[in-house]
């Protein structure tokens, strides 16, 4: 069975590195979601090239993604149902708020340049990948996911909590992990709860 990870806005592939290691699983995917981008630096960019990349695929996959990589796990299965086996989403948002994407990429604007240099975008380039998430709402798609789900959450990560718990009430074939002591990058901060919990997929 293969697994597919998504990482965040501010990741690359290379922060999955301990939980590929530690996932039993032999077939792992983190593709570099930023060189997925062939039209345009935006949200629908990424997910168009996910899909070409993926639209082979014969066998369902486990698609796991944090934050941004949740987003697009999330949308991808929507409109991907029989690709997927298992759904995995780490700091998941399934209606992003305004609010919040305009506070980042206010703090984005006033980071230095070299702030950005691992992200594999410029700061401009990031600005307007965050502001092209701003009207993503998969509310009324969410009755279309027939995938078990896993919803995991930092304890820590205040911005994503909630929205967490509520996705799990959205979702009755779902189960939720709040992991003790973390915060919103669980898959640098606790790699190995991610990894165990993909293992006991892998079980099912």
């Amino acid at each position: 069975m293969k697994v597919v990870l998504l990482h965040g806005l501010g990741q690359t592939a290379q922060d999955w590195e301990t939980v590929s290691k530690n996932i039993l699983l032999s077939d792992v995917d983190c593709p570099e979601l930023f060189s997925l981008m062939t039209e345009d630096f935006t949200y629908s960019s990424i997910l168009s090239g996910l899909e070409k990349m993926y639209e082979e695929a014969t066998e369902p996959f486990v698609l796991c993604g944090l934050s941004l990589g949740a987003l697009l796990a999330l949308n991808y299965t929507i409109r991907n149902k029989n690709k997927v086996s298992a759904l995995v989403l780490i700091a998941p948002q399934y209606k992003v708020p305004t609010l919040l994407i305009d506070i980042q990429n206010l703090m984005f604007r006033i980071m230095p340049d070299k702030s950005f240099n691992n992200t594999g975008l410029s700061k401009s380039n990031i600005i307007t990948l965050a502001h092209s998430m701003r009207t993503l709402d998969f509310s009324n798609e969410l009755c279309e996911i027939t995938s078990p789900v896993t919803i995991i959450c930092g304890e820590k990560d205040n911005a994503n909590r909630k929205a967490s718990k509520q996705l799990k009430d959205s979702l009755p074939q779902s189960r939720l992990y709040i992991i003790s002591g973390a915060g919103h990058e669980i898959n640098k901060s606790s790699p190995e709860a991610i990894s165990a919990i993909i293992n006991d997929l892998g079980q099912l």
